[in-house]
């Protein structure tokens, strides 16, 4: 990839071409139209190992964000399988792209590896392979887009556990699994799109004990530091619990107490 400023107009958006110093003017596919306002800053264009080209293009434009005083709350607790359960209960059932699509990636990697350095064959068979790891990541960008937008036009202020994920698939042996289901990319757009609103992401310290305190009355289980522990019973309560659900209960509660201390 390389990135080169706007200077004296070196640098054009109009009729469906992009003009590039030293190119000129490109065709390309706009993905959304530009207010008269924006101002043109510098355009970074990159090649995917597939062998598509992308030009992104940065504008500087005013805009005042109001701050919305937040009146619904909603607690995310991470999910290896459904990459998040919620405070009510609901989980966005996530299809794990990866995992779909690993037999097909050994399939074609196994005969890649086997290809002679060098060769047209083995320089065909790596776009194959590129092009199978592009739709996974593309298919996986497109599911965290759509769930991250309707969790932030539905609420005022999401709360999350600030999470290492890398220290997480290494010291646990999930790294596929962790790498599949992308919370951190997740996290990452839930944020923007609730700033650009006056929304408020808000991240709880990953050793609060959220899996452990009971929600409704406030009794601490030992017993849930055992990740196969699911579902237990409150012994002071009574109240029965599913693990990710109260966790995430209790992170809402506590983003709650943050916001409002």
């Amino acid at each position: 990839s390389y990135t080169t400023n706007c200077i004296n107009g070196n640098i054009l958006i109009e009729n469906g071409y992009l003009k590039l110093p030293k190119i000129g003017f490109v065709k390309l596919k706009q993905h959304r139209q530009i207010p008269s306002d924006y101002k043109l800053k510098s355009v970074t264009v990159s090649q995917t190992p597939s062998g598509k080209y992308y030009a992104s293009v940065l504008f500087e434009y005013e805009s005042q964000v109001q701050e919305k005083e937040p009146h619904n709350f909603l607690g995310l607790d991470f999910s290896m399988h459904e990459l998040y359960k919620d405070c009510n209960g609901n989980e966005p059932s996530y299809p794990r792209y990866y995992r779909q699509a690993e037999k097909k990636l050994k399939h074609e990697q196994r005969k890649l590896s086997l290809m002679q350095k060098g060769s047209k064959n083995r320089g065909k068979q790596r776009v194959r392979v590129a092009r199978l790891h592009e739709k996974v990541a593309n298919q996986r960008k497109d599911f965290l887009h759509k769930q991250s937008r309707q969790i932030a036009n539905a609420y005022d202020c999401v709360c999350i556990e600030n999470l290492d994920m890398k220290a997480m698939s290494q010291a646990l042996h999930f790294g596929k699994s962790v790498s599949d289901n992308g919370w951190g990319m997740f996290t990452t757009f839930l944020q923007y799109k609730l700033e650009e609103q006056g929304k408020k992401l808000v991240k709880i310290d990953k050793f609060f004990a959220s899996s452990q305190i009971c929600s409704c009355c406030g009794y601490k289980n030992p017993e849930t530091k055992n990740l196969a522990v699911r579902v237990w019973d409150c012994p002071e309560c009574g109240t029965h619990h599913d693990r990710d659900v109260n966790a995430a209960i209790n992170i809402r509660n506590e983003g709650m107490q943050i916001v409002f201390a």
